[in-house]
């Protein structure tokens, strides 16, 4: 059960992506719009969604972790739906800038989306791609910042200051954006009015909650790593169902 408080965090912002965004017909379309988790270790909720979408069996979304399961820790592009493999942090947006880049050379309308993690912004390769897209004008690139405001060893201002990040983005020339990540309506509103065809890049901050809606979850740096008891699992599951 590692990295479930973070899986929460994201489970709003994948729900308006894959219920209400994303231009995906079915999973094999070469001119779906494109998807990167790149925070993978958040891979649980996407399995979850696309259990939902039906593209999952409920027998494979037992199979997680298993052996000779395609449902790991962080998601394989040997399962249906997932174009990257990710999970090692901090390269996702540069192959989702790359993807934007390659729709743009062959003339396609797809956009590509790709949701990072804050820690994920102390690598350099994520200013590097940050930088890339904003020299190339990539319209059709959507990033989603997770700002939960904490890692696997503290919270993120302690660490390694981020704040203000709306600035640093805009900084760079891009399109920069703010929303509550669990308000799902504003979400959808935000994501689905992006001028993609022509312009800069967008950037948009959603800021959640780690650990959102289990009460003795929510900000505690521990449940990035810290394994569940059958009690905490059965509370959890209780204030879940009931938020």
């Amino acid at each position: 059960m590692g990295h479930i408080g973070s899986a929460l965090s994201v489970a709003d912002i994948l729900a308006v992506l894959y219920g209400e965004v994303l231009r995906i017909s079915n999973p094999e379309d070469p001119e779906r719009d494109r998807f990167v988790l790149s925070k993978g270790h958040a891979a649980l909720a996407l399995y979850a969604t696309f259990f939902l979408k039906g593209w999952l069996t409920q027998e494979t979304l037992d199979t997680f972790c298993g052996e000779n399961s395609q449902l790991g820790v962080h998601p394989e592009h040997c399962l249906r739906g997932v174009d990257f493999a990710t999970g090692s942090l901090g390269h996702g947006l540069s192959m989702a800038a790359g993807a934007a880049l390659a729709a743009r050379m062959q003339g396609s309308p797809r956009r590509v989306f790709a949701l990072i993690s804050d820690a994920e912004c102390n690598e350099g390769s994520v200013w590097e791609a940050i930088m890339f897209a904003a020299h190339h004008r990539l319209a059709n690139l959507i990033a989603i910042l997770d700002l939960n405001g904490q890692q696997a060893f503290g919270y993120t201002d302690q660490v390694l200051s981020l704040t203000p990040m709306i600035d640093r983005i805009k900084t760079f020339g891009w399109s920069t954006h703010e929303v509550d990540g669990h308000d799902t309506a504003a979400l959808n509103e935000t994501l689905s009015n992006l001028e993609t065809n022509a312009g800069q890049p967008h950037f948009v901050i959603a800021r959640t909650v780690f650990g959102k809606g289990v009460s003795y979850m929510e900000n505690q740096i521990k449940w990035h790593y810290w394994p569940m008891s059958d009690a905490e699992y059965q509370q959890a599951q209780q204030e879940v169902e009931v938020s």
